[in-house]
């Protein structure tokens, strides 16, 4: 017992001490500590400027992934009737669109949010709303209606930026979230 106590010591102050040397090599940064914090509470930031330009013109260019691919093969298929809208591309754009959606889709995403968003989702489904998905209505389960459709500034839970300050920059951070008139959400 007395060694296995003094063992346990040594393994502890030697893996103290070391921490910060391991941290403070010259491959580990602190940009890397932001890049994992964000995976952990975000989806990859959308940059295409094709897809900001014809998607985001009449809506947020939501991140590819919050929806598997299947949902993007099947969105991309009825773009003449998008939500009630002509949405339609020329051939060459919806090409590079759909390419993007695809490779950035949640079931090819390394990011944490996107994993959680696609095992949430049955294979055989291809939902087309992101809210209408499992992982989404369980994360927004506890905000009563009053503040999003019941509220003139943000209207409808496919708004994500009206609440999540930095939606369009991929991060769903919760210390993020503030609902228009009604301040920071805290669950």
């Amino acid at each position: 017992m007395k060694y296995t106590l003094a063992i346990s010591a040594v393994i502890f102050t030697i893996g103290f001490v070391t921490i910060p040397v391991v941290w403070s090599d010259d491959d580990h940064h602190w940009g890397d500590m932001e890049e994992y914090r964000h995976r952990s509470t975000g989806v990859a930031t959308i940059t295409d400027t094709i897809y900001r330009e014809e998607c985001g013109s009449c809506h947020m260019a939501y991140s590819p992934a919050l929806l598997p691919a299947s949902s993007w093969i099947k969105m991309m298929s009825g773009l003449e009737n998008h939500f009630g809208d002509n949405a339609e591309l020329d051939a060459e754009t919806e090409r590079s669109i759909t390419d993007l959606l695809l490779a950035n889709s949640a079931d090819r995403s390394d990011y944490r949010r996107a994993r959680k968003f696609n095992r949430a989702i049955q294979v055989s489904d291809a939902p087309l709303r992101i809210s209408e998905t499992p992982y989404f209505r369980h994360e927004h389960d506890e905000i009563p209606g009053r503040m999003v459709t019941g509220n003139p500034k943000v209207k409808s839970f496919s708004h994500c930026n009206a609440c999540h300050s930095r939606a369009e920059q991929g991060s769903f951070n919760e210390h993020d979230i503030r609902i228009p008139g009604y301040g920071r959400w805290d669950d």
